[in-house]
């Protein structure tokens, strides 16, 4: 006990020290039990966000056109002030010979109202919605629905702290005073394999993407030389929503932000927020011996165009990986095999972790009310010491 106690100061201590150098505000004990929860939004047959995506969404299909619209739809009416765009290519695949298969790629896009293109770092929350080819079918329920689902619970809940806060950055003149800051979704298709994995079958909408972005340049002094560039960290969510998932540290250069998610779930599990009982934390590896990192791009996944081009990667997927991936061993991966309290705790730990990116801490309904006329002051906010010191004490 006595040895958890001081591991768990240790991974206090040295989140602090991060968060100092990157100008994260933590969360307070209050926010975090505030933390809006997607409820009925996740049921599996008629929950708003997830129950439209368990559907076979194989590129070029109807089930991955209804699934687009679901997303489009769901921001529209839900999210109005996320810029929607897509980024579109073709490719033909081993599967479909001569045949040209469209691979649509989501982006939608939040960033403070008065900063301009090319000025604007973005935390990118990033899943793919294709699903496989074979089995005839598949659904693909942890790969990718509930992630996919996960992100748009995380938009929504700290949506309106975004537009507290740069509202009263505003009132107060201090918009354009620092780093400018902004969210990005990318809903990527075409990851799985048509036939079998290979460089050119898999990563179809990744691919095209990273490509486009590399040559897609930012307007001269900008502070960003291209859209690749805006993307501060690329946090990739793939086969999340199994019970007792373990998640290694992948990447040293991104380790402070494994380490950052990993100090949220320690705090959140203290605090019994979390719905899952588990033998060990979902992001294990916070002390991770730095010279124990040996793969270069990691797993497989849609980050490996990214990476390739020099983009920092979180890369939040399990190993190993869960029983029902894609169906090998005989369980489905559908909706009623997700295991709901961790689909929850993993959409409320990818929240925390966003607010703070997003330094939302005060920003929350009911902390930073803002006057009809905008006309307030920004908060006084409590000082890194502060917060760690009232951690230890507890």
């Amino acid at each position: 006990m006595l040895d958890q106690r001081f591991s768990n100061i240790w991974l206090v201590l040295a989140c602090v020290l991060l968060r100092t150098a990157l100008g994260l505000t933590p969360l307070s004990d209050d926010s975090l039990r505030n933390l809006p929860i997607a409820g009925a939004d996740f049921d599996i047959k008629s929950g708003g966000i997830l129950a439209p995506i368990l559907v076979p969404r194989v590129p070029g299909t109807p089930g991955s056109k209804r699934v687009q619209q679901h997303f489009v739809d769901w921001f529209s009416t839900n999210l109005p002030n996320w810029h929607i765009d897509y980024q579109n290519s073709t490719s033909k695949t081993p599967a479909t010979g001569d045949k040209q298969v469209p691979f649509v790629n989501i982006i939608l896009t939040r960033d403070p109202p008065w900063a301009r293109e090319g000025n604007i770092g973005r935390l990118a929350l990033v899943a793919h919605y294709d699903t496989l080819i074979t089995p005839e079918g598949f659904i693909g329920a942890i790969d990718s629905a509930a992630p996919c689902a996960m992100i748009m619970h995380a938009a929504r809940s700290v949506d309106e702290a975004m537009t507290r806060k740069w509202a009263a950055m505003e009132a107060e003149g201090s918009s354009g005073l620092e780093e400018e800051k902004g969210v990005q979704i990318l809903f990527l298709d075409g990851e799985e394999a048509f036939v079998h994995w290979t460089d050119d079958d898999s990563l179809y909408g990744a691919r095209a993407l990273a490509e486009s972005w590399e040559s897609t340049y930012h307007p001269a002094m900008s502070t960003y030389q291209n859209k690749l560039d805006s993307v501060s960290l690329f946090l990739l969510l793939d086969l999340l929503g199994s019970a007792k998932p373990r998640i290694p540290s992948y990447f040293k250069t991104t380790h402070w932000a494994y380490q950052h998610m990993a100090l949220l779930e320690s705090r959140m599990r203290t605090m019994e927020l979390l719905a899952t009982e588990v033998d060990h934390p979902f992001l294990p590896e916070h002390d991770k011996d730095p010279d124990t990192f040996r793969m270069r791009f990691g797993i497989q996944d849609d980050h490996i165009p990214f990476m390739a081009r020099g983009v920092e990667i979180l890369h939040i997927i399990p190993t190993p990986f869960p029983e029902v991936w894609h169906n090998h061993r005989g369980v489905p991966d559908d909706g009623e095999h997700l295991d709901m309290p961790t689909v929850d705790d993993w959409a409320k730990i990818l929240t925390a972790f966003v607010a703070e990116w997003m330094d939302l801490e005060g920003y929350f309904s009911g902390q930073a009310e803002i006057p009809d006329n905008a006309k307030r002051s920004v908060s006084k906010r409590k000082t890194e010491f502060d917060l760690v010191s009232n951690r230890v004490q507890r």
